[in-house]
């Protein structure tokens, strides 16, 4: 919603306290930013799951950190009023703290984020920790964690025994202890979410665990089915089918091109109309109307 006051970490927390639920989305581009803000989201996430959704891969592994920085740049021009949180990629925060910063840096100065995301418990806490001290907010990620799925064995859910469950905690608390401002559970059980949610002062996002944590995250592309062909997953919700309507409304111009029937009359310039003194917002929309321009 244009000229919202952002959220930041103060509110955030706030926000816990007073049990008010927290809503966030991912974006990747311009056009999915500005409706993910016109729609009062709270946090836009610029995740690394873009590997998978927009570029084609089969995980996050391969995405690099210009292409972190390039969506996230696009996703700050869409949504200038939301507070946004971009992914660190695959192993540009598991060496030296100079190299960590670095990364960190080209997120903030290059792709305007407001805060970056790591993946990791116990094992990234002093790198949190030194990030944190350095100025620039962190949520941290834990459970299924997307960029060491070959370490884990796949796709499988998290903190469904008691061993497990406390191992999640104590990943919880040390990043809270580094200075998270929140942390996201991705596919984990709803009673180990719950336990966690209830004892850390900072809020928890949940994407597929359960009904307790202190906020929500999905991707963009799962709730509107934008993808061909969509696979369900038993943890999202979708709430429209635009991959449907894209398919149909593409496949009718082909026919209509292939018929002849497009162009029609209405669309066409003939000398007669003068056609060179319309200006340009005439024959193609005004500069806010063209998706994906900036002044």
């Amino acid at each position: 919603m244009a000229g919202k006051q952002p959220l930041n970490i103060v509110k955030l927390k706030n926000m816990k306290k007073k049990g008010v639920p927290i809503t966030m989305l991912t974006a990747y581009d311009y056009p999915s930013a500005k409706l993910a803000e016109e729609a009062d989201i709270d946090m836009i996430l610029v995740g690394d799951s873009l590997g998978n959704v927009v570029l084609g891969y089969n995980s996050t592994i391969p995405v690099t950190l210009d292409d972190m920085v390039y969506h996230t740049r696009a996703v700050a021009r869409g949504a200038e009023d939301t507070f946004i949180v971009a992914d660190m990629p695959f192993m540009t925060y598991h060496g030296g703290i100079d190299e960590s910063l670095r990364g960190v840096r080209r997120l903030m100065q290059e792709g305007h984020a407001h805060a970056v995301k790591m993946e990791g418990g116990e094992e990234i806490a002093d790198t949190v920790k030194r990030i944190v001290q350095s100025g620039v907010p962190v949520l941290g990620h834990i459970g299924l964690t997307p960029q060491s799925v070959n370490q884990i064995g796949g796709y499988r859910i998290q903190g469904k025994d008691a061993q497990d469950a406390q191992r999640l905690m104590n990943d919880a608390k040390a990043l809270e202890a580094a200075g998270a401002f929140a942390i996201v559970l991705e596919l984990v059980t709803e009673e180990a979410a719950a336990d966690i949610s209830k004892a850390l002062s900072i809020p928890t996002i949940g994407i597929g665990a359960g009904r307790y944590c202190d906020g929500q995250v999905l991707v963009f592309h799962d709730i509107l089915k934008y993808a061909s062909p969509y696979r369900d997953k038993r943890f999202v919700k979708t709430y429209a089918d635009v991959g449907s309507v894209i398919r149909e409304g593409i496949t009718q111009y082909v026919k209509e091109v292939k018929d002849r029937a497009f162009p029609a009359e209405e669309h066409v310039f003939k000398r007669e109309n003068n056609a060179g003194s319309e200006t340009t917002s005439a024959l193609y929309g005004s500069q806010k109307e063209k998706v994906g321009t900036t002044s």
